[in-house]
């Protein structure tokens, strides 16, 4: 028997980023400080009703986002271009630490590829997380991104 199975995956993740939430939030919406932990290029800021391309020139792939909401040092919401929605949402823990939710939803495609895009989200943004980590707590760019597929660079 043959059974047809409804994917709807949603992706979380999470990291405590010992940094108030203002220079958390700041670090996802300025795209000077973007750039040193996630992708290479932006044509700008993010703001409420603005559509962004983002790049990582390192694999010549872009993404064209729409940010759908934006409460400032609490939440963003952006739509992508292959249809999926991200969600960051920032938590005050105290003066000093900051945790941040990541959701990611609506991927498209077969089982398989539905379950592939949402793996791939979630380890993806596992690394964002980690890469801004390092860099508002310590200074430190790792260079995550660029150094997961080097082998895939143009």
């Amino acid at each position: 028997m043959n059974k047809s199975i409804n994917l709807n995956p949603v992706v979380r993740t999470e990291m405590l980023i010992r940094k108030p939430a203002n220079l958390v939030f700041e670090a996802f919406i300025e795209p000077d400080i973007t750039t040193k932990f996630w992708f290479t290029k932006s044509s700008g800021r993010l703001s409420e009703g603005r559509k962004v391309l983002w790049e990582w020139e390192m694999y010549g792939v872009s993404d064209e986002i729409y940010v759908k909401e934006l409460e400032t040092n609490k939440r963003i919401l952006i739509a992508s271009s292959n249809g999926t929605t991200v969600e960051w949402s920032f938590t005050s823990r105290n003066n000093n630490e900051t945790m941040v939710n990541i959701t990611n939803a609506g991927f498209t495609g077969n089982g398989d590829e539905v379950l592939n895009h949402a793996i791939d989200a979630m380890g993806g943004y596992t690394m964002v997380l980690c890469g801004l980590k390092a860099y508002l707590e310590h200074g430190i760019q790792l260079n995550l991104v660029a150094d997961k597929a080097p082998d895939f660079h143009v």
